[in-house]
């Protein structure tokens, strides 16, 4: 199938619109009790839902399909999305065990919207100006992760580089000391990184791991596909996943 790229006008070049992917189906209860009765990714920063500054982002740089992977509160999130972003083409997806599984099942779960183009992939926790993605789409590279560089913590998803700005390793479980930062669960992935991320998540939901992050599935490529990063440390970007993490959000925006 052929799929027609719209365009939006960059410093000296041009760059193809995607699609957007974001995971927003988890629980959250290292937020507890803000999450009590509302989806992490509606709690108020800086006057807004976490999840409305990435979707303003996204509509700033003339993306308009967006898919996203729901579960805990999923029709108060639906509801809010489809009111505040009326001129964005919402594809919702279902995450019916969001209680048990982790981001790799969310991600599984819409493998064939993955697969068929080019997308920005992002953790519907994670609060950034729209400065990131401009420049993760000015990269000159098809497939970039957002990655913050700095000494990481034990809880935090990290990334290892190789040369020329090429990605690694990348998971949880990574000796902090080897790490160049944290990858902030934001990307830009190619359609050919797409096609092959498919099948690695297919292969791990397959061994047991509903439980995994999708950065799982994208380790065994890395050998395979060039992956780059972008530092976007001198930017305010956070992902939320502990009340310090809120906290620090708020006063950062």
């Amino acid at each position: 199938m052929d799929w027609t790229y719209e365009f939006y006008k960059s410093p000296g070049n041009f760059i193809p619109i995607m699609k957007a992917f974001i995971l927003a189906a988890g629980v959250s209860r290292r937020l507890y009790p803000e999450t009590y009765k509302i989806p992490k990714c509606l709690l108020d920063v800086g006057g807004k839902p976490i999840i409305d500054h990435q979707l303003t982002a996204l509509d700033s740089i003339g993306i308009k399909d967006v898919t996203v992977i729901v579960g805990y509160y999923r029709e108060m999130l639906t509801d809010h999305l489809n009111k505040t972003f009326p001129n964005l083409n919402f594809n919702f997806i279902i995450n019916h065990h969001y209680f048990e599984t982790n981001t790799a099942y969310s991600l599984y779960l819409g493998r064939d919207i993955l697969r068929s183009d080019a997308q920005l992939l992002m953790n519907a926790d994670v609060i950034y100006p729209k400065e990131l993605l401009k420049r993760i789409m000015d990269f000159e590279k098809e497939t970039v992760l957002a990655v913050d560089v700095k000494s990481c913590d034990r809880e935090e998803v990290k990334v290892i580089e190789g040369t020329n700005r090429k990605i690694v390793a990348i998971g949880k479980e990574l000796i902090e000391e080897n790490c160049l930062g944290e990858f902030l669960g934001v990307a830009k992935l190619s359609k050919e990184f797409n096609l092959r991320f498919s099948e690695t998540l297919k292969s791990l939901i397959n061994a047991g791991g509903k439980s995994d992050y999708f950065e799982a599935g994208m380790h065994p490529l890395l050998s395979e596909l060039d992956v780059f990063y972008s530092d976007v440390s001198d930017l305010p970007c956070l992902e939320i996943d502990f009340l310090e993490d809120l906290e620090e959000a708020r006063k950062l925006y």
